[in-house]
């Protein structure tokens, strides 16, 4: 009983010479997001080996599906579209 009194009161001794190791955090401003576009639901089928290459590319280069496919229909209307039906306000 004495040896642990002894362990006990030079871990006691310990932690009042030492001072405690406390993680320093870095205070990073918070990024100030563009408004953001209201979204809506777009639903279509499409064929299945088309899927599969589209979600192999999306792991390849880090990308979402939904990321693609805003990218590809604005490619196609910047494209095939005239100019004055190409504006984010149509409806």
């Amino acid at each position: 009983m004495e040896d642990y009194k002894n362990k006990l009161g030079n871990l006691a001794d310990k932690l009042k010479k030492e001072q405690p190791k406390t993680p320093i955090q870095e205070v990073l401003p918070v990024r100030v997001a563009a408004p953001i576009e209201p979204e809506v639901q777009f639903n279509n089928r499409i064929p299945k080996d088309l899927l599969k290459r589209l979600k192999t590319f999306g792991l390849e280069y880090d990308e979402s599906l939904k990321d693609i496919n805003i990218q590809a229909l604005e490619l196609y209307l910047s494209h095939k579209a005239k100019p004055e039906q190409t504006t984010k306000n149509a409806e």
